[in-house]
């Protein structure tokens, strides 16, 4: 987990470093839009700490002796940065690493958008999606594959509680997994 940490922020350190940033032209391009909410986030960003710590199978896609085998309580750490936008939206870059299902290392990296309801400096939640890079054991022997998943969040001041679905069929897939993130 520690590698993959130390790769993860050297590759973010490179994607958000402020020269690698001159190539945004400020266009309309969704390149350049992408760029940009980047860059922002990551330099008006503040530190964030990540801790997923529960992936429940909905027990309608597996069998009992496959439930009993899965490890749901996927404790991990990771890092990110993020921000709330002028419109009161919060975007937001992270790394995360934790032990799958199966019991072994799974890593994200990612960005994440989600509108918000509410004060920010009260409760309030949000809604939102994620896309990231994510390596497991079991797909493909840790090739980052490239995902959208949606996410939804109940917030307090910087610290929340986060939830996405993991959509799937009859014995993959069909999780959901839940992470706390604390802004410092």
């Amino acid at each position: 987990m520690i590698e993959f940490l130390k790769y993860s922020f050297f590759i973010l350190g490179i994607i958000v470093s402020p020269s690698a940033f001159a190539v945004c032209d400020n266009t309309d391009s969704i390149v350049d839009v992408i760029c940009a909410k980047v860059s922002e986030t990551w330099n008006q960003g503040d530190d964030d700490f990540y801790l997923p710590f529960h992936a429940h199978h909905l027990r309608s896609a597996y069998s009992d002796k496959e439930i009993d085998s899965f490890r749901e309580e996927n404790w991990g750490l990771g890092y990110g940065r993020s921000r709330y936008t002028l419109s009161g939206n919060w975007e937001g870059l992270y790394a995360m690493a934790f032990r799958d299902s199966d019991s072994k290392p799974e890593y994200f990296l990612g960005y994440s958008h989600q509108w918000i309801y509410g004060e920010q400096q009260s409760w309030h939640t949000g809604l939102g999606y994620t896309v990231f890079l994510t390596t497991r054991s079991s797909i493909l022997r840790y090739t980052p594959i490239p995902g959208i998943l949606p996410v939804a969040s109940i917030n307090y001041n910087r610290a929340s509680i986060n939830a996405t679905y993991v959509p799937g069929g009859s014995g993959y897939g069909n999780i959901i997994f839940f992470w706390s993130r604390v802004g410092f």
